[in-house]
């Protein structure tokens, strides 16, 4: 009975990512402004009205068929979120940073938005007690602009809901002498600068032209500059070299751009991890690859 309840969340908890995934890479503007104002017209939330629609679009049954609609409340209502633009537009970088238009190299810096009810990813894999494991997606009822980098004309680093939100454990947790390895738009640095108990912060990145942004036109803002100091160099041949003898208390590693991308580089920083018992190691977006490192297991 045990091992059927785990195939079938296994299911569950795969269609759901299948769905998901393809939704928003593929058919995003299918779930359109005109539409949700039609629903919530009807007297449903915003929410439940992005729900109907995606799950409309996969041929989700939820009049007739028990077992989808069994899945559509199980998943899609801690799925699905209304997300509040003045929750991020106060954040401190938002108010205290500007970022220009300007590019240099491979790399550009300018702002992105979200449309009116545009759906993206905003926060880590909420990885239940059950064993399910559920996206985590989020629209604007406004449009909402973002910092943005781009390198090599790809999306590579914003400041988005999701990039704060699955930043915030490490910022609380960070102390002392940091290392960061990834640098971005300096969002990660900047909030544990601001830290009375965060004496320095190194960041290792290995894209010059990434370093020339950043300090040219973003570090010059920060009010607590003087604790940042950035390494050109290689993430992991900074680990063999300099973690051993080094100083540092907390380490924080953002070098990939989603899961696909990170697990391989997961593994192999868990490896000096391991060999730095005394320093704590965070990283971005964990549970989500291990969710994928569970997926593939089971």
């Amino acid at each position: 009975m045990k091992k059927l309840i785990e195939t079938k969340v296994k299911e569950s908890n795969q269609k759901a990512f299948s769905i998901i995934g393809h939704f928003l890479n593929n058919t995003p503007a299918l779930v359109n402004e005109y539409d949700v104002i039609k629903l919530i017209e009807l007297g449903v939330s915003s929410e439940y009205a992005v729900s109907v629609l995606i799950s409309s679009l996969y041929g989700i049954d939820l009049i007739d068929n028990a077992d989808d609609k069994e899945f559509f409340n199980t998943y899609f209502p801690r799925m699905i979120h209304k997300m509040n633009p003045e929750d991020y537009i106060k954040k401190s970088f938002y108010s205290n940073i500007s970022i220009p238009s300007i590019k240099i190299g491979n790399c550009e810096l300018k702002y992105e938005q979200y449309k009116p009810f545009n759906c993206f990813v905003c926060n880590d894999v909420l990885i239940t007690n059950h064993g399910r494991q559920i996206p985590q997606i989020g629209f604007f009822e406004v449009e909402f602009s973002y910092p943005a980098l781009l390198e090599n004309d790809r999306l590579w680093m914003a400041i988005t809901p999701n990039e704060i939100e699955t930043m915030k454990e490490a910022i609380n947790d960070s102390f002392g002498n940091v290392l960061t390895f990834g640098l971005g738009l300096g969002y990660y640095a900047f909030m544990i600068s601001e830290k009375s108990c965060v004496n320095s912060i190194t960041v290792v990145e290995m894209n010059p032209d990434i370093i020339t942004l950043f300090s040219e036109f973003i570090l010059p803002q920060f009010k607590s500059a003087h604790k940042i100091k950035i390494v050109q160099a290689d993430a992991f041949e900074y680990a063999e070299n300099y973690l051993p003898a080094s100083n540092f208390n907390f380490v924080f590693t953002d070098l990939w751009h989603d899961v696909s991308d990170g697990l391989e580089m997961y593994l192999k920083m868990k490896k000096y991890e391991r060999l730095n018992p005394n320093i704590i190691f965070k990283y971005w977006i964990e549970n989500s690859i291990l969710s994928y490192i569970i997926a593939a297991k089971m």
